[in-house]
């Protein structure tokens, strides 16, 4: 069976995001497409629910943003992960490991 492209669970946004912001900043859409291509193109970002997380994680100082120019050469916002956004990261991190053995051994029960 082919893996299908699936809407996130609730609240793993935000996870995703600060992760893929780990390696450095990037704008919207290259965040989407990291997402994208990390998952092997199971889970498509949709633009309707990346900025309003982007904006909800800038609110909580999680993430900061500035105006650059992008690669095709227009202004775009490049989204960087704070000293605060590194520590909510490592301990979303933990909590999605526990989550996920909890699961795993349901399923193995």
């Amino acid at each position: 069976m082919e893996p299908k492209k699936s809407d996130l669970l609730q609240g793993t946004l935000d996870l995703l995001v600060l992760k893929t912001l780990a390696a450095g900043p990037l704008h919207g859409y290259a965040i989407a497409q990291r997402i994208l291509i990390a998952s092997k193109e199971t889970l498509d970002v949709q633009q309707g629910s990346l900025y309003p997380a982007l904006h909800r994680l800038e609110r909580k100082r999680l993430v900061e943003a500035e105006w650059r120019e992008s690669e095709n050469g227009r202004m775009a916002k490049f989204y960087t992960l704070t000293k605060l956004g590194r520590t909510q990261l490592e301990a979303e991190l933990d909590q999605w490991k526990l989550y996920a053995q909890s699961i795993r051994w349901v399923l193995e029960a």
